[in-house]
């Protein structure tokens, strides 16, 4: 037990550098505060539907939650009801299965609502396509505000492409 102490105060604490912080992530923060309390007044409210997809996207769409992203810092915040929500985050092809769901939930959705499309398999049905189970990207069956591609796409782009529809609808884009 000595021996062990003895080790412990020679060697001391021992630690990983802090993470370097990406520059693009710091101007999306500072411009993502004055666009969403100028566009909602409030937080923004996201809905995540999987409309079938390999949950590769939502690992990445749980990333943001963590502490380096900090998503509910940025005045964000997932919500259970589409009725409650601004914006419809799509991942996955489309299947058949989750149709009516996503029409659903997308009707559901008070106005004015932004749909992003998420990951390859959102923006193009991937390699799933169009067949027999799936009707390919999402919008076949609602209409996109931005597609965010990639498979997965990374955190970083995911909140590009929030900041795209927030200031696209800002200036009358669609």
């Amino acid at each position: 037990m000595y021996q062990l102490l003895k080790q412990i105060l020679a060697t001391g604490i021992v630690t990983e550098a802090a993470p370097h912080v990406d520059e693009s992530l710091r101007q999306i923060e500072r411009r993502f505060g004055e666009l969403i309390l100028n566009r909602f007044g409030r937080a923004l409210a996201i809905r995540h539907v999987d409309a079938g997809s390999c949950n590769g996207c939502e690992l990445e769409i749980h990333a943001l939650g963590n502490p380096y992203y900090n998503l509910e810092g940025l005045g964000i915040r997932f919500v259970a009801s589409p009725r409650h929500a601004d914006m419809l985050l799509v991942t996955g092809p489309v299947s058949r299965n989750m149709e009516q769901a996503l029409r659903s939930t997308y009707e559901a959705t008070p106005e004015p609502k932004l749909v992003l499309a998420i990951g390859d398999c959102g923006c193009t049905g991937g390699i799933f396509g169009e067949s027999y189970a799936s009707f390919g990207r999402v919008a076949n069956i609602i209409p996109v505000d931005v597609a965010v591609p990639g498979c997965p796409p990374p955190p970083v782009a995911i909140l590009q492409g929030i900041l795209t529809a927030i200031g696209g609808k800002d200036q009358g884009l669609r």
